[in-house]
């Protein structure tokens, strides 16, 4: 994994070596892999964005603090490549940001995604995974709505999957999943998760189907002054109804049995407990609008070294107001807690999170789009005086020039 250091530090050669290793693999399995076939057809869609920004409160702290002001540049490719059998897609971008005013930070976030599907007659065999280096306030901020330090997170990512036809209506499905994170700070808990899951799916009628599945997830951290390590076996039961053409609703839920051991001064301390995971999403299509509402508990790992409950509400859409002109609204809500361990530093407060985001999108040229939004941001915990809120605004211009397409 990429080398640890504090934000903005030096030398990222071993951190830049893998990511090229990484690039490397991508290539040679989608070549591999096309090499089989009679012929494939490739595109590259390269990008190039620049965004100014404006922040009330980027840490979202209670504390006093000033205003922030920063700039992103954002260089960008988007690669993809298509068979009879195989599709293989990915968007290689980086993020140069710097940020003045009330925090004086430069860094650079790098994304290298990549999602593979190869078919046969019955099987189809999957892949998600890839590189991400942001920042804790950009991408661990909204997963989970709780504040960390700011500071740059490495992690990789692994899902293979693979879904046999049994019948027409039954499918076997299975997956594995690996993920490694670490920050680029001590005051963070680095942490790795592995686990797996297989079930059966079932299309009871055109309109109706039902999907069970029985998994296994060990989380542990892997530097933490209170080594944590947890393992939750579940299973889960989702049902998926097509109203109609343009509206579609899924409904799951099912039972985690969380195991967990923290390694403390004086000792272990062991806990068990059963916890009820849900959600729920609907999504409705318009001909010039889509909205979607989703609700979701779930046990997800943090930098604070232990594993937390999220209780998830979020609202989205986008209308077209012409055919240049998109406005779009994104609303998140989250309740978080802590499971069976003991955060670094202390016990884990609950916390609440909300998120207001309306923005507008011009494509105002063939190859240019100009977007201006606004994120309103508050959040409380259960210790004193922490509540705190931002109002941030962003104008971003991007470059889109023509894709480039090729056949092998």
């Amino acid at each position: 994994m990429c080398r640890r250091q504090e934000v903005g530090g030096g030398d990222r050669f071993q951190c830049t070596r893998r990511i090229g290793t990484f690039l490397l693999a991508i290539w040679l399995m989608g070549d591999g892999a096309t090499s089989q076939s009679e012929a494939a057809e490739w595109s590259l869609s390269p990008s190039l964005g620049t965004k100014g920004v404006y922040n009330s409160n980027l840490l979202l702290t209670p504390l006093p603090h000033h205003d922030t002001y920063g700039y992103w540049i954002t260089p960008a490719a988007e690669l993809s490549g298509k068979t009879e059998r195989l599709d293989v897609s990915s968007r290689l971008a980086a993020d140069i940001v710097g940020y003045f005013g009330g925090e004086d930070r430069q860094f650079t976030n790098v994304f290298a995604p990549l999602s593979m599907r190869y078919r046969t007659e019955q099987d189809v065999f999957g892949f998600n995974g890839g590189f991400t280096r942001d920042n804790t306030l950009l991408g661990e901020l909204q997963a989970t709505g709780v504040v960390l330090q700011f500071a740059q997170r490495n992690q990789w990512t692994f899902n293979p999957t693979w879904t046999r036809t049994v019948t027409e209506k039954l499918s076997v499905q299975s997956s594995v999943q690996l993920s490694d994170t670490t920050y680029e700070t001590a005051r963070l808990a680095d942490h790795r998760v592995v686990g797996g899951s297989g079930g059966l799916q079932y299309q009871l009628t055109e309109r109706d189907q039902v999907h069970l599945t029985g998994s296994y997830t060990d989380f542990r951290t892997t530097d933490s002054p209170l080594p944590f390590q947890a393992n939750f076996p579940g299973i889960n039961m989702s049902l998926t109804h097509v109203f109609d053409e343009s509206l579609t609703g899924t409904v799951y839920g099912g039972p985690r049995f969380l195991s967990s051991t923290t390694q403390t001064p004086v000792g272990s301390v062991d806990a068990a407990e059963t916890v009820w995971l849900a959600g729920a999403s609907m999504m409705k299509k318009y001909e010039r609008a889509s909205v979607q509402v989703t609700f979701a508990r779930d046990l997800t790992p943090s930098g604070f070294g232990l594993l937390i409950q999220t209780n998830r509400g979020e609202v989205s859409g986008a209308y077209d107001l012409s055919e240049t002109l998109t406005c779009g609204l994104n609303v998140v809500g989250m309740l978080t807690t802590g499971k069976a361990g003991t955060a670094i530093g202390g016990t884990f407060p609950d916390n609440r999170y909300v998120s207001v985001a309306p923005k507008l999108t011009w494509q105002f040229l063939e190859w240019w789009r100009a977007e201006v939004s606004y994120v309103y941001r508050w959040r409380d915990t259960d210790n004193a005086f922490s509540s705190a809120e931002s109002h941030a605004t962003t104008f971003m211009v991007t470059y889109s020039p023509p894709r480039f397409s090729f056949s092998q």
